[in-house]
């Protein structure tokens, strides 16, 4: 390979961490899982997994662990077994109905309900017979549209227990979106509420539902809940969720199902606008979901309350909200609202609350917390939690740092967890009990997870090199395929690098071989010869004491192919000031060398977000190279992009 063009394809390694965090000497006496569980793995990967099923409750157990056909795999395969059964009626039945399932908190204040496993196969049983009565059966999909209610964890869990096929659209997204995932799903039944809180107001649903199926000929029914008692259309098609389902029976006997029986379809965005219908499976899919919330998050049922932030709408909310924590026993919260209603404490004030002890959260949420002040989470007692989580995105190191010391209290181990839509499950991260966690780094593969960084010619990479992340073998939570479209799953996953899935990103090891995620490989900056890593320059801006927040892209320039332009949130009082441009590029070259200082920085009130948190670097190139501004429907708020616009004349640049 030419060496211009092995420049172009390895990722440059500038950033260093010295900063290690050993786990607290309790927590690691009594861990559920120790470094043992990575020897265990080493000797008999499928073994391993084995006995991580084992966990479950199984109607019939498998034949063969693992049917690998490259790229298709099948686990525990003539397994079957039921997953509401083995998240909701093993524990009734285990004498723990009185045990609390979920706290569910809406957002206005003093709107909270208590679910007990009892409850919930008390409300899972008469959804599960209301869809029956609505005509859903096994393998029929069912298109959901909901707020963070109590009956959204309950639709997919009835959908579960009858061997229907949910398919949850984000709360957020338009008629059209909404539509497109209908129609490509061929969906029977959408489910959705009248609307949901939000900032303080009612926030409808029903109309964008109403506008999505009047020209979905598959849809049969639209099943509504009552939540805000907004006015809504009445259709021919709509059933009211307290007429329905309330009258049903609390009784429902679960079939087992296939481990391979379809059980969702999440779709993701895709580069060629048509979204990606992610399909995950039953067996193994809940097999590795159960065994990392309880390895990753120490999870000890009995005595923990374990809070992940995220929506139900994402896959971290399917597998971290629902399927794990319930398989596990866990007592969970599930909070309706945004962290700034009615107050920007209102997230401790929740954990001081419930007494919180595990918290799982995004790094665009923790940076936010950063830019609000210290002072916020200073006012409430949040000595309950032990162990912080993170997921979403690579986390900055002085963000990772942030989190630790004003949530944490400078105790807690954090975990930085990488996965994807498409794993179905944590596959990178630290274990709480056992790793030395470095600020920024996701550290080691799993036990029972095959995962590794090489170079464009699928060489694996020395120690301190940088390249691309891939999966060398399939894990019990992967993606049977996309929705539909075989050939696009193997073109898209698996057609960069022969025999191993590519996830799209960039990724490095450090010196002791720990694992360091670099974000989109579509995001690295090609400066001068040199890849350069968004993630990294972010984290040297994150890193200035002024800064709460920094997205970076790379501009087309005449002279070094691309310039590092940077986007910068200042932290709460810092006076933006004639100077602070400069300081932070000198910054920048200080912590990771001149090669990665930045060409322009502007300082902005916000940046361009999706409705999961993801900063969307696309419309910030746009507006880098002074390019009409492209597609902002999914933002979270749109107006975001006029105002970074109408700083560009103002930005400051090396002369």
């Amino acid at each position: 390979m030419a060496p211009e063009r092995e420049n172009q394809e390895t990722l440059s390694n500038l950033l260093r961490e010295d900063r290690r965090f050993e786990p607290p000497v309790d927590l690691a006496a009594a861990a559920n899982v120790t470094a043992e569980a990575y020897e265990e793995a080493n000797r008999d990967r499928l073994a391993f997994w084995e006995r991580a099923a084992e966990r479950l409750t199984w109607a019939k157990r498998w034949d063969t662990t693992l049917d690998w056909q490259p790229p298709f795999a099948k686990w525990f395969v003539n397994g079957k077994l039921n997953v509401a059964y083995n998240c909701v009626d093993r524990h009734v039945e285990a004498g723990n109905g009185d045990k609390v399932a979920y706290y569910w908190e809406g957002e206005p204040e003093g709107d909270s309900r208590t679910i007990t496993y009892a409850d919930l196969q008390k409300e899972v049983s008469r959804a599960a017979n209301a869809l029956t009565e609505l005509g859903v059966g096994k393998g029929d999909r069912v298109a959901i549209y909901m707020p963070m209610i109590p009956e959204l964890p309950v639709s997919l869990l009835a959908c579960a227990r009858i061997g229907a096929i949910h398919s949850v659209v984000f709360g957020g997204f338009s008629a059209t979106a909404l539509k497109s995932r209908i129609d490509d799903a061929d969906a029977k039944l959408v489910i959705t509420a009248d609307g949901g809180f939000r900032r303080g107001a009612p926030s409808a649903l029903k109309p964008t539902v109403d506008e999505a199926v009047k020209d979905c000929p598959s849809v049969e029914h639209v099943l509504v809940v009552r939540r805000t008692g907004q006015e809504v259309d009445q259709t021919d098609k709509d059933v009211w969720w307290h007429d329905v389902v309330d009258r049903q029976s609390e009784e429902h006997i679960p079939e087992a199902h296939d481990a391979e029986a379809p059980l969702y379809i999440l779709y993701t965005s895709g580069t060629t606008g048509k979204p990606k219908g992610i399909l995950h499976t039953t067996g193994g899919y809940l097999t590795q979901s159960a065994w990392t919330h309880h390895a990753v998050f120490d999870l000890k049922p009995e005595t923990d309350i374990y809070w992940c932030t995220a929506d139900i709408g994402w896959v971290t909310g399917h597998s971290y909200i629902v399927y794990g924590p319930l398989a596990n026993g866990a007592t969970s919260i599930i909070y309706e609202g945004t962290p700034d209603t009615p107050h920007r404490g209102r997230f401790w004030e929740i954990i001081q609350k419930y007494r919180v002890t595990i918290l799982y959260t995004a790094p665009t949420a923790i940076r936010t917390f950063m830019k609000w002040g210290d002072d916020i989470p200073a006012k409430f007692d949040l000595s309950s939690l032990r162990v912080l989580g993170s997921v979403g995105e690579p986390i900055n190191p002085e963000a990772y740092v942030w989190y630790r010391e004003h949530i944490g209290g400078s105790r807690t181990p954090v975990v930085d967890t990488w996965w994807q839509t498409e794993t179905g499950a944590i596959m990178i991260s630290p274990l709480p009990g056992v790793t030395a966690g470095k600020p920024g780094a996701a550290m080691k593969p799993l036990p029972g997870i095959v995962a590794d960084v090489v170079d464009d010619q699928a060489q694996s990479v020395p120690n301190g090199g940088g390249g691309f992340l891939v999966v060398r073998e399939p894990w019990p939570s992967m993606l049977r395929t996309i929705w539909g479209d075989d050939q696009r799953y193997i073109d898209t996953y698996w057609s960069r690098f022969k025999g191993f899935y590519f996830p799209g990103d960039g990724a490095k090891k450090d010196e002791d071989g720990d694992l360091w995620l670099l974000g989109r490989v579509d995001d690295v900056m090609l400066v001068s010869g040199h890849n350069i890593s968004t993630t990294e320059v972010e984290s040297a801006l994150v890193s200035h004491p002024k800064v709460a927040e920094a997205a970076v892209v790379g501009a087309t320039d005449p002279l070094t192919t691309q310039a590092i332009v940077s986007f910068v949130i200042l932290r709460g009082a810092v006076d933006e000031g004639e100077d602070i441009a400069k300081e932070l590029r000198d910054h920048v070259a200080k912590t990771l060398g001149p090669i990665a200082k930045p060409r322009q920085i502007l300082i902005v009130p916000e940046l361009p977000k999706t409705r999961s948190g993801k900063i969307m670097r696309r419309l910030l190139r746009d507006v880098a190279e002074n390019r009409s501004i492209g597609d902002v429907t999914t933002l979270a708020d749109s107006a975001v992009m006029n105002l970074i616009a109408a700083k560009l004349p103002s930005a400051a640049s090396e002369d």
